[in-house]
């Protein structure tokens, strides 16, 4: 045995002293991991063998110095004892995800910690394991623009259990995990590719009911999408399929004898549904190779009455359901007053700030359109209430100088101690991509162009290291080369084959 080279004076987790940063020491995991979004390594010494595997003594054949890995010992032979090891580990790696998932008794009854042993056996190497716990430790922070610790955010806790019921999202997960790790890309397609194969397999498999782990490990697919520009919207649209005939519009005699029983289930599949309405909401999204379902507009406020799931703050956006709303219906009664009359919401002060960004977003996108959304003629902005009512509108300059602002404030928010916490910054993408559209304010003010460059790169080298926003840079300066109004950006992101998504 020998410890690693790596020097503990400094008394910092491991992965800050990988990274040759200063460590704040929090225990469990650093606040410093936390907030940059990556897996904190923790403070234990490590212990491992030289050459991989122990050829001697009390752990001969263990991958790891603890009495839990050393292998069962066989009567016989050397040479015996080696063939009997060779087929028992044969034998595990087939039935590993058989026995990881016996019964829907047993998954229900499971708890978390159980889960994430069951998830770590034979069956799943150790890499995968690896990937997994950290997705769950820190990873899967990505997917959220609230705060670390929001209760709203309801996959954590029952990410393991779901793993148990579907092996197409466990193996989503590390793919996406080792995305942010910044795997080798050979590894990280080789997840993606296996996942993908599994998921279409469970897909076929559920022309009745779309399970939770199911619709998750689509909706986690569709991320991966999103952050790499591949092509996710179909993943929508089949899913939807399956949903429209047993779930969304189809009878519900079934859930209402089952209510008491399914209240915390039907509570966690509402969620699912709402990250699926944000994923298809108009503008949300560049060079979209699918049309809209209007999922948000349906189910979510019933297709023009706001229902009580309007209320609160949205996890994934970090926006309030109402505010959510508006944007769902634009291009189908949302008019520009309706984002000047938004009422707010009552939150924190960067909240505020993400929340005044988005809303003068809208505005830009109502009155010069946005992606998926043709930019009005000049004839139309004639008909908008406002006018009509002979109020004085708030030139576009100004707006985006005001985004823009609140944009900077939640950047430097977000970077404050005290902020550690905070996913806000995750849902900048929407505002600043509007923004970065309104080529001509930003070609008569350049210092505006250059603060969207510095926002943009600063999230995707910088701490929080979000590969998307690199995507979205590369395409708004090509845009910025063409004159105004000769291109959209839809045509040029499908004319790479790529499909963003600004959530």
């Amino acid at each position: 045995m020998s410890t690693p080279r790596a020097c503990r004076s400094h008394a910092g987790c491991w992965t800050c002293k990988a990274k040759r940063r200063k460590c704040d020491r929090t225990r469990p995991t650093c606040r410093v991991c936390s907030r940059h979004g990556i897996p904190c390594e923790g403070y234990e010494v490590r212990l491992r063998w030289g050459s991989g595997i122990a050829s001697r003594g009390h752990f001969t054949g263990a991958e790891a110095p603890v009495d839990t890995s050393i292998p069962a010992r066989v009567p016989g032979r050397k040479r015996d004892r080696n063939r009997a090891r060779k087929r028992e580990q044969g034998g595990e790696m087939m039935t590993g995800v058989a026995e990881g998932s016996s019964s829907l008794g047993f998954r229900e009854n499971l708890g978390l910690s159980r889960a994430t042993v069951e998830l770590s056996s034979p069956g799943h190497g150790p890499d995968d394991a690896r990937l997994f716990q950290e997705f769950l430790s820190s990873g899967i922070n990505i997917l959220h623009s609230t705060t670390v610790h929001d209760e709203q955010t309801l996959l954590k806790p029952r990410l393991p259990v779901l793993c148990q019921q579907s092996e197409a999202l466990y193996q989503i997960c590390i793919a996406l995990q080792a995305s942010l790790n910044r795997e080798p890309t050979a590894q990280f397609l080789e997840y993606l590719d296996i996942g993908l194969n599994k998921f279409r397999a469970e897909l076929s498999t559920s022309e009745h009911y779309l399970e939770d782990g199911t619709l998750t490990a689509g909706l986690l697919l569709c991320t991966i999408g999103v952050m790499h520009g591949i092509p996710w919207t179909m993943h929508l649209r089949g899913m939807y399929s399956i949903l429209r005939m047993h779930d969304v519009e189809g009878p519900q005699t079934h859930r209402e004898q089952e209510q008491e029983q399914e209240q915390e289930r039907s509570a966690f599949r509402a969620h699912l549904f709402e990250v699926m309405g944000i994923m298809d909401l108009p503008t949300f999204s560049i060079g979209r190779q699918h049309s809209r379902l209007g999922f948000w507009k349906q189910y979510c406020c019933k297709g023009g009455s706001p229902a009580a799931i309007e209320t609160g703050v949205e996890v994934v956006t970090g926006l309030p359901r109402s505010l959510v709303t508006v944007f769902a219906f634009i291009g189908e009664g949302t008019a520009e007053t309706h984002f000047w009359d938004w009422p707010g919401a009552q939150g924190s002060f960067i909240q505020c700030q993400l929340w005044e960004a988005y809303r003068l977003a809208g505005v830009l996108v109502v009155r010069h359109g946005g992606p998926g959304f043709p930019r009005p003629s000049d004839t139309e902005p004639a008909f908008s209430p406002a006018v009509q009512r002979g109020v004085s509108l708030t030139p576009s300059t100004v707006i985006v100088s005001r985004l823009l602002s609140s944009v900077d404030a939640v950047c430097r928010a977000s970077l404050e101690p005290e902020s550690w916490d905070t996913l806000i910054i995750n849902a900048i993408s929407y505002p600043v991509t509007i923004a970065g559209l309104q080529s001509d304010v930003l070609h008569n003010d350049p210092p505006l162009k250059e603060f969207i460059r510095k926002v943009l790169l600063f999230t995707t080298d910088g701490p929080f290291c979000n590969r998307q926003y690199r995507l979205l840079l590369d395409l708004l300066e090509e845009y910025w080369t063409y004159p105004i109004g000769a291109v959209d950006i839809d045509q040029l992101a499908r004319a790479k084959g790529v499909e963003l998504g600004l959530f």
